[in-house]
């Protein structure tokens, strides 16, 4: 079993930054595949960013390229998502997963991660 917490949460003015954390327990950290995935009311989720196992490889949605980043740190069990440039329409409730399978071509896939978090929300103001 592998229990994933989301931090880092919250109220932010268009413009702004913020910054998340996923700390991870009950499986061996390094060895899984880790993604962000946000869900906006009344809308599905969708895939924000994913990194592999080693950190080596980065994925993101067209969206927030350029503006968000990925990262992890294997020794603190923990990965990343760091936000700048916020928008209004990046305003929903973040969710971690982890994912033993995931590849360059599942990355974006919510059903091909095994465990999610219980997710943070992040308000952006206009």
């Amino acid at each position: 079993q592998v229990q994933l917490v989301e931090s880092g949460g919250g109220l932010v003015q268009a413009g702004g930054s913020l910054r998340l954390s996923c700390a991870a327990s009950g499986r061996p950290f390094s060895s899984v595949a880790m993604g962000w995935f946000r869900q906006a009311p009344g809308k599905e989720r969708e895939f924000v960013a994913a990194i592999s196992w080693s950190g080596g490889s980065t994925y993101y949605a067209d969206s927030v390229k350029g503006r968000f980043t990925i990262s992890r740190d294997n020794a603190k069990n923990t990965v990343y998502l760091q936000m700048n440039s916020l928008k209004p329409e990046d305003t929903a409730v973040y969710y971690c997963a982890s994912g033993r399978r995931i590849s360059s071509g599942t990355y974006y896939r919510p059903l091909d991660y095994d465990y999610w978090g219980q997710g943070t929300q992040i308000t952006v103001s206009s």
